[in-house]
């Protein structure tokens, strides 16, 4: 869980770094890419560990909020 808090913490800045600068889609592509590979982890994590999808990722912004950066 500790690489997923860290791939959301790391979509978090992207998203914060694009919001800051108006629409491009050369500033949003590195949120967008960040947001692509957070899904695709989650995804792969909750395969993995047999559960649902949609808790895991619920648990993951949890934690990344209660680590005071989600």
């Amino acid at each position: 869980m500790d690489e997923l808090i860290e791939l959301q913490r790391a979509a978090n800045r992207a998203r914060e770094e694009a919001t800051e600068h108006g629409y491009s889609s050369e500033a949003w592509r590195p949120w967008l890419d960040a947001a692509e590979a957070l899904t695709a982890a989650i995804t792969a994590h909750a395969a993995a560990t047999g559960q649902n999808r949609h808790d895991v990722e619920v648990e993951l912004k949890r934690r990344a909020r209660e680590s005071g950066e989600g």
